[in-house]
């Protein structure tokens, strides 16, 4: 492997930087009605991640905004060694992307205690003019996406922009929204559902239970 390229990760936010899926989680608390079919439609691929999201927060009227701002942000326990990990990419020159299909208003936040740039955090946005909570989609999908902008926030449409002859390419991450990078990176660090998609198609990847996992096997491939 060329020790020229400049090695960048392109990490998930929710269930893989956070120990819990925030926007699962938000719905289980505040119980709008028919958020749970929608959570069903979304894993069994009947709707799109972005219809499925959309659909969910649409259900929660804007009057009870601070009250979902604050579960949000108050819910998020950080997986362990993430703060290792970003000084580690900070001592090898490794770029450090966030990656997420979560929404601006508790990933923002939460990311705020971390020394990441906002321009390297990629999420959804919302609006919270309207009666109801609408999500924003500022991060669409490229001519190259196979889901013809059904992603949300494409996470290949990010990947593809960093060229694999300039890059060596990571990701790290934990379901469906991070399945089809999995595909295009060098390396694919892997917990909970990614593994099983992993295992379907046969895709090499390391699992991981935490960052020091990741930090770790980074060093070993260092090493090499």
């Amino acid at each position: 492997m060329s020790t020229q390229r400049q090695q960048i990760i392109f990490c998930d936010f929710d269930g893989t930087i956070t120990v819990n899926d925030n926007i699962v989680a938000i719905m289980k608390h505040f119980q709008p009605p028919g958020w749970d079919v929608l959570v069903e439609q979304v894993i069994s691929k009947q709707i799109s991640i972005r219809e499925g999201v959309g659909s969910m927060f649409a259900l929660l009227p804007t009057s009870r905004k601070q009250e979902v701002i604050d579960y949000a942000i108050s819910n998020v326990t950080i997986r362990a060694g993430f703060a290792e990990l970003l000084e580690y990419c900070k001592q090898h020159n490794v770029r450090f992307l966030v990656t997420s299909g979560g929404i601006d208003f508790f990933v923002y936040p939460v990311l705020s205690e971390f020394p990441i740039p906002k321009e390297n955090i990629y999420c959804n946005g919302s609006d919270f003019s309207g009666s109801h909570i609408e999500i924003l989609w500022p991060h669409s999908c490229d001519d190259h996406c196979d889901t013809h902008g059904r992603c949300g926030m494409c996470k290949t449409t990010i990947i593809r922009s960093y060229s694999p002859e300039q890059y060596e390419r990571i990701l790290i991450g934990d379901s469906v929204t991070d399945f089809e990078g999995a595909k295009l990176v060098d390396t694919v660090f892997a917990r909970s559902h990614l593994i099983d998609l992993c295992e379907e198609l046969h895709l090499p990847y390391y699992p991981f239970n935490d960052f020091h996992d990741i930090i770790q096997r980074l060093e070993e491939m260092k090493a090499r």
